[in-house]
């Protein structure tokens, strides 16, 4: 279908009353930000994939940042919450690592203002990689000869090998993570067979219930502003509430302390949300079809009809997109010697 017919389609769409946030049906962008002091370049791109996948840099030599954001399912490890050193579980569910160089925030929370910054976090979580401190994930890393030469090709000068680098190496891989040309996608780029007719019908429900104010294209996320975009869930009370224990965790409130962040959150990216089961900060609701239900009455105090659940579920399939082939990275070894651990 031609640009000049995909304007028309959305005229059609226009008619049975799409709002005017929504009208904005774009695809995803095939760019992701990048800062001005991290620039991508290939090895900077090759060294932050073996960090990612290295378990060495955890206090037990077994976790790694592929172990909870597993890029070969969802970018998630379809747990409630992830397991970490000794058995460790946390009180969140993983989010997706894919796209997420398109969010203004990371975490649930909010807390990292950017990848660099989110990727210190994990590796002294004592729920996570549980390593001590920061200044003994940097000597793990400076005893492997290995990486001493691969922070030198991707850093360069004196000292190369710091966690700071460390940092904008797993971010500038993590920004080659994107997942674009689902159906969605084809269907905004004017193809018009791309979704199916109730997947259609399920983009004018999640538009016309108002999804959409929360959840916009092209991310379906919070709208991209400047320090993120922070919705309270639930909002309504109702049975779901109770059921899945959702007002558990104050949410923003434990980063910030005010009174008006409490039990909210980062509104998440909706991008393969099909393949990400379990939902919601806490991992409770276990179908996606669940999670449409409990969104639509904690979040917009409305109940739906059973086929309006499986237009809206169809539509959420049409995010999934195409996954770039990923290698595993081959890790630089220790030969004749191990990396100590707890």
């Amino acid at each position: 279908m031609t640009h000049t017919l995909k304007h028309h389609w959305l005229a059609i769409l226009a008619g049975t009353g799409l709002s005017a946030a929504a009208l904005a049906w774009d695809a995803l962008p095939l760019q992701v930000p990048v800062p001005a002091d991290n620039p991508q370049t290939e090895a900077k791109i090759e060294l932050g994939k073996q960090l990612f996948f290295d378990p060495r840099f955890s206090s037990t030599g077994t976790i790694s940042c592929n172990t909870c954001h597993n890029l070969f399912l969802g970018g998630d490890d379809n747990r409630p919450t992830s397991m970490g050193v000794h058995g460790r579980t946390g009180p969140r569910n993983a989010p997706t690592v894919w796209n997420s160089a398109f969010h203004a925030t990371q975490f649930w929370d909010g807390r990292a203002a950017s990848l660099e910054e989110q990727a210190k976090g994990p590796v002294v979580a004592s729920v996570e990689m549980g390593m001590a401190d920061l200044d003994m994930v940097a000597k793990r890393m400076r005893a492997i000869t290995g990486y001493q030469a691969a922070f030198a090709r991707a850093f360069g000068g004196d000292n190369p090998v710091s966690i700071d680098n460390a940092a904008k190496a797993v971010a500038a891989f993590e920004r080659t993570l994107i997942t674009p040309n689902s159906p969605y996608d084809r269907w905004a780029q004017g193809d018009a067979n791309a979704m199916l007719p109730n997947q259609v019908q399920g983009l004018l429900l999640f538009d016309q219930l108002g999804c959409t104010g929360c959840h916009q294209a092209p991310f379906f996320g919070g709208p991209n502003k400047r320090g993120g975009h922070f919705a309270v869930f639930p909002f309504h009370d109702g049975e779901y509430v109770g059921t899945y224990n959702l007002r558990a965790d104050m949410g923003r409130h434990a980063v910030t302390g005010r009174k008006s962040d409490r039990h909210k959150y980062k509104v998440p990216t909706l991008r393969n949300v099909a393949l990400t089961a379990p939902y919601f900060h806490n991992g409770a609701v276990p179908t996606l079809d669940q999670a449409v239900r409990v969104m639509a009455t904690t979040q917009l105090n409305a109940t739906l009809f059973e086929e309006e659940v499986a237009h809206i579920s169809a539509f959420l399939n049409a995010l999934t997109g195409e996954f770039p082939s990923i290698a595993m990275p081959r890790l630089p070894p220790t030969p004749g010697a191990s990396i100590p651990t707890e």
